[in-house]
């Protein structure tokens, strides 16, 4: 059985304080988007034992194979039924470590597979609990729709929102930034007013002036880049542009294809209309 796990990207995000688990409370808004990974998973009906066989290619995935975290899930999985040994292959198209919930992803296909293929019968409860311990955005990727996240990023509530028409272009740096640094360079605020509200009352081309991504502000003046490509970006024609998640990937929304500049072109990933 093949899945396809796609990517997601935040429209703004706010951290709003430093729980006592060490964790963050966050808002942000999760837009699934086309780019994807290709995930595979047979029974391997000629082993004896009941493990995994995973393998990988495409981008490299750092880090030894047996902690890949649908290896995890697996393991997870294992202990309340009784699981067929599996072959899991991975070829990686979401860049790592970009903002995008490549991993977060491949784990919640993953269950979402496995149910399936061992017919384990999961509800949504089962499946967002299993997918919560693979990462605080995985949940999300259960229902993949748009939505307005809240706690870790673990609560999900849908939101109604028009995008369709607009011209997403997606871009990459290739500069890793670690969460970890990247959350030690913000201060926790509680917002005035909620994420979701500004998002669902503002016209999409005054986004610019109230919808931020908290990461932004120490991000680029660590990485002057990332603000000369977001420029880049809405001197491009972009309504909206920013930062994904805590980097290092951008993107900008637009009205139509635009042209891009070269310093941009060399960066793009993904483009796809919404």
């Amino acid at each position: 059985m093949i899945v396809y796990p796609n990517a997601k990207i935040n429209i703004g995000l706010h951290v709003i304080e430093k729980r006592l688990d060490g964790f963050h409370t966050i808002e942000t808004v999760f837009l699934p988007i086309g780019l994807s990974d290709i995930l595979e998973v047979i029974i391997n009906k000629a082993s004896k034992e009941k493990h995994v066989e995973f393998s990988t290619s495409g981008i490299f995935i750092p880090g030894n194979p047996s902690e890949n975290i649908c290896v995890k899930i697996y393991e997870k999985l294992k202990i309340n039924f009784n699981l067929p040994a599996l072959k899991i292959h991975l070829h990686k198209i979401i860049p790592v470590g970009a903002g995008l919930g490549g991993g977060s992803s491949d784990a919640a296909f993953f269950i979402k597979i496995i149910d399936a293929l061992c017919e384990l019968n999961l509800d949504k409860e089962k499946k967002l609990y299993y997918s919560e311990q693979a990462g605080s955005d995985a949940p999300f990727f259960i229902e993949n729709k748009i939505s307005f996240a809240q706690g870790k990023g673990e609560k999900i509530f849908p939101l109604l929102i028009d995008l369709k028409g607009l011209y997403l272009v997606l871009i990459n740096p290739k500069i890793h930034i670690s969460t970890v640094d990247a959350y030690s360079g913000v201060t926790p605020k509680k917002p005035n007013i909620s994420l979701k509200n500004l998002i669902v009352e503002t016209p999409i081309e005054n986004w610019k002036e109230v919808i931020r991504n908290d990461f932004e502000e120490s991000i680029f003046k660590k990485y002057p880049q990332f603000q000369s490509l977001k420029q880049n970006l809405y001197l491009s024609g972009a309504v909206y542009a920013a930062m994904s998640g805590s980097g290092s990937s951008l993107y900008g929304f637009f009205r139509e294809k635009p042209e891009l500049n070269p310093e941009l072109k060399k960066y793009v990933i993904w483009e796809e209309t919404l």
